[in-house]
């Protein structure tokens, strides 16, 4: 059970743009979409009950399309039954409802593991999302290095000293927090409940997407990216299929009016002669809009009067006192509702990769082949394996197979396996050995490699050290074909080429592979322009090359060793 909590101390009460939250909760339809959005917000384990709590004097009427309201002076009651829902799961969570945010799930709840803490207290920071760089300076400002960031982060920071985006609790330390089924609504008076039973308190702050639902800009993004994602069908449209009108009840529309996108609209609505609107927009019980009128990206409130030929854009308006000032400020520099809630909607993990169609060859079909071929090949060599093993423990102490971590489709990380051909330990020395290094790129390389052991050479050279990655391709972790697998060290040099290179999956052989002429100082580029060209132009002809091409070129290698 999640609880989520609009705090009276908010800066609705008295901000600039007074009163903006308290809105969004008092008025309908508004608050289904707000509620609506909330719930699907943090996507928390368990069976997705929510219990809002606002403040006493709010005085919002119980609904159909909203969650369970709890009404509050100083504490926020609980009964028994909301205890038992809240223990169902392994944290309690308590949410600060003024904020919409967007989490990892799969990171959040893997640092909530790894930390010793009855509580602890979860802030979104929009700067630890990927696709940033953290930069580390010398004590004189110079840069001493910087380091790129493909994936979601998380830190400790110190415990805060007013209501987080999210508290998590420990369940079996409820009954402590919640003495007599109350929870303060003070955050101060939280903490002393917790210090007097000495919990364990901890915060971490992680990447993730943010809107403050008190702001202007925060609300209209905020409604944007729930009409973006709702799969709600149009119950009333005007002549044109493209129009979508959510709730049209008792709505009466000129037939002259133009509508285009998604509008809510609430009760008795009346629209006046060739007026235009555009949504995403909500339009409030009683609304009038007068003839000639344009609304834009908007909500307004129960009551709210648009005045004749009056242009409303990206605009929250609560009463119709002073139109002509509000509707001014959208002369204002300012970021779009729609930059808005786009960024707060955005897949930060796999906008930035190409795509195929679910149906193509790189989709479906591709996929298809590598498991049929790596069942043959391992099928195959299944009675070559345990000799190898042997001769491999015979010549040299240590593990039959070596694990290299390696990133693989959308920058995912697996254990890339092969037969060891290295002396064991010998990753440790690389670094004594790189002044030797003959590769120009972050890859290393050498000729006569003394790391190798006696039958390491005579397996690299007929790649048969490679034959364990057929498991990599049958777990989905590899390809057949494709890029060279490459560890995060290597990947974190460049985006662009980066995001291309892990498109796809990592394939045993590759365009690379085949095509590499090995020229002095020429290796990395060749090794990045074969990759990209590769999934420019993924195609089964392509694949089919390839696997000819290394499939002669093994036969050759095999022949000359003898």
């Amino acid at each position: 059970m999640k609880l989520i909590i609009m705090h009276k101390n908010n800066s609705s009460e008295t901000g600039a743009d007074k009163g903006l939250l308290r809105f969004a909760v008092l008025n309908e339809p508004v608050a289904s979409v707000i509620f609506d959005g909330l719930n699907k917000n943090l996507q928390l384990k368990g069976d997705g009950n929510i219990l809002l709590a606002i403040p006493r004097k709010w005085d919002v009427e119980s609904s159909t399309t909203l969650p369970e309201i709890e009404r509050y002076d100083k504490y926020i009651p609980l009964s028994y039954n909301h205890l038992q829902l809240m223990k169902r799961n392994c944290w309690f969570v308590i949410s600060n409802g003024r904020f919409a945010t967007q989490i990892n799930n799969y990171l959040l709840y893997k640092v909530l593991a790894d930390i010793p803490a009855d509580v602890v207290a979860v802030n979104v920071e929009p700067r630890l999302l990927p696709y940033c760089e953290k930069l580390l300076f010398t004590s004189d400002s110079k840069v001493a290095g910087f380091r790129r960031l493909y994936s979601d982060s998380s830190r400790l920071v110190p415990f805060p000293l007013n209501w987080p985006h999210h508290i998590f609790i420990k369940t079996d330390i409820l009954d402590r927090v919640l003495a007599d089924h109350t929870l303060p609504q003070a955050f101060s008076d939280f903490l002393k409940i917790c210090y007097s039973y000495d919990l364990t308190l901890r915060a971490i702050s992680i990447g993730g997407s943010i809107l403050d639902l008190d702001t202007e800009e925060g609300l209209l993004g905020f409604v944007y990216a729930g009409f973006k994602s709702s799969q709600t069908k149009s119950t009333y449209a005007k002549n044109n299929s493209r129009n979508k009108i959510l709730g049209a009840d008792t709505v009466n529309v000129s037939d002259s009016v133009r509508l285009f996108g998604k509008i809510l609209f609430g009760k008795n609505v009346n629209i006046g002669q060739n007026a235009i609107i555009i949504g995403p927009t909500i339009i409030g019980n009683d609304v009038r809009i007068a003839k000639g009128a344009v609304v834009r990206a908007s909500i307004l409130g129960t009551g709210v009067s648009v005045p004749r030929n009056y242009l409303l854009q990206n605009r929250v308006l609560i009463s119709s006192r002073h139109p002509q000032k509000q509707t001014n400020r959208i002369k204002t520099s300012r970021i779009t509702t729609k930059a808005i809630g786009a960024a707060f909607q955005k897949n930060f993990y796999t906008n930035n990769f190409r795509t195929w169609p679910k149906f193509s060859y790189a989709g479906c079909f591709k996929r298809i082949i590598d498991i049929v071929t790596a069942i043959t090949v391992l099928v195959l060599f299944a009675p070559v394996f345990p000799i190898i093993a042997i001769v491999i423990k015979l010549t040299s102490p240590g593990p039959v197979f070596f694990k290299d971590s390696r990133q693989g489709l959308h920058g995912r990380v697996f254990n890339c396996l092969k037969f060891r051909t290295m002396l064991f330990g010998a990753d440790k020395i690389q670094d004594k050995l790189r002044v030797l290094n003959q590769a120009d790129g972050p890859q290393f390389k050498m000729a006569d490699d003394p790391r190798l052991s006696v039958v390491g050479k005579f397996l690299r050279d007929t790649y048969i050290d490679e034959i364990p990655q057929f498991l990599n391709v049958l777990a989905g972790q590899m390809s057949v074909v494709g890029p060279r697998p490459s560890p995060e060290s290597e990947n974190t040099l460049c985006p662009f080429w980066r995001d291309a290179r892990l498109s796809v999956r990592p394939g045993i052989t590759g365009l690379w592979q085949v095509c590499r002429t090995r020229q002095p100082m020429k290796d990395f580029q060749e090794w990045i322009h074969y990759d990209t060209k590769y999934v420019r132009n993924l195609s089964l002809r392509m694949d089919l090359w390839i696997s000819w091409q290394t499939l002669k070129k093994m036969i050759g290698n095999f022949i000359g060793q003898f």
